[in-house]
């Protein structure tokens, strides 16, 4: 083998470091959106008042509220996720070559990542927290909802790529595209229209399920009241487009990869749709509404995952379309 080929052979290979790492920072991040979910529903966002980074404007407060605590932790964990970031990019750096996928999928998280902060930053300064009703808090936590999809994805191919998933193929791919793509705006909308129904569920709180259907069709009714009886519908539409799109890119790309990562997303769907619908029933609590979070989650990792297999698969000259 020449010198050449060796160096290709290397620049191909999974690095079993970067990818076991990308995979465990991929958990670790679900992990404190989940806890990020707690801070929300339990009213702890302004548990260090108006200041970041520092919290209440000290570096090591003295807290005499559990809220403080709740909320130093989760800074404390998202701090974590930015070092554990930073560490994949330098691994990525030291185990690729330059212009590698896994180069890009890392500095890609890490950007991912800075925005993070920053829009959580954000929410603290501009006191978008705790018990702030109004259409910017809306607006604050739906674009912090697309973010943390763009970085869990972006995490999550990069741990495929470090894995040894091949680099993604678009030409000739215009159905796979369309249909992934189609699934996975319609998971960025329901989960922006989730988030603000979330809040809704925190700020305006019901004794009961029928008090709460009354309150969501009354008259003058909020607007994130209003999104509790619209929400589930979009919600199931989704679910549904996303088991029929599942199906059709097995159909397309029946590798093992995309057999295992579209079933995942179909079932989870499904299991979303009924976790919803307990939610609903119960009235929202909130170890149900980090476990809707955590199966929304879940359930766009798999898309993004089904979608970066199903893509790293060149079409056959008979199924390539003219044009695409």
């Amino acid at each position: 083998m020449t010198t050449a080929a060796r160096a290709a052979a290397v620049a191909a290979a999974p690095a079993r470091s970067p990818a076991r790492f990308a995979w465990a920072l991929l958990g670790y991040e679900v992990l404190v959106v989940a806890w990020g979910a707690y801070v929300r529903a339990s009213g702890s966002g302004a548990g260090c008042g108006r200041h970041w980074p520092t919290c209440n404007g000290e570096i090591i407060p003295r807290a005499h509220r559990v809220e403080t605590l709740i909320e130093l932790s989760h800074r404390l964990s998202s701090g974590g996720a930015m070092i554990g970031t930073l560490v994949l990019l330098a691994l990525a750096i030291r185990a690729y070559p330059r212009g590698h996928r896994v180069r890009r999928g890392a500095w890609t998280t890490a950007l991912l990542m800075m925005a993070e902060a920053l829009i959580g930053a954000g929410l603290v300064l501009f006191e978008l927290v705790a018990h702030d009703a109004s259409m910017k808090r809306a607006l604050s936590i739906s674009l912090h909802l697309v973010n943390t999809f763009l970085l869990l994805g972006s995490t999550a191919v990069t741990a495929w790529w470090a894995s040894g998933g091949g680099a993604l193929r678009l030409r000739g791919q215009r159905s796979v595209v369309l249909a992934v793509g189609g699934a996975l705006g319609a998971m960025v909308f329901v989960g922006a229209t989730g988030a603000v129904t979330a809040l809704g569920d925190t700020l305006f709180p019901t004794p009961s399920l029928a008090a709460g259907i009354a309150q969501d069709f009354a008259a003058g009714a909020h607007l994130f009241i209003r999104l509790r009886a619209i929400h589930p519908a979009l919600a199931i539409m989704t679910a549904g487009m996303v088991v029929v799109v599942m199906g059709l890119v097995r159909s397309l790309r029946p590798t093992p990869a995309t057999r295992v990562f579209s079933k995942v997303a179909a079932s989870l769907a499904v299991a979303q749709v009924a976790a919803g619908i307990f939610d609903v029933l119960t009235r929202a609590p909130i170890a149900m509404q980090i476990v809707h979070l955590l199966l929304a989650d879940s359930v766009w990792i798999a898309l993004v995952l089904t979608g970066a297999a199903a893509l790293a698969v060149p079409p056959r000259r008979d199924q390539a379309q003219p044009g695409a």
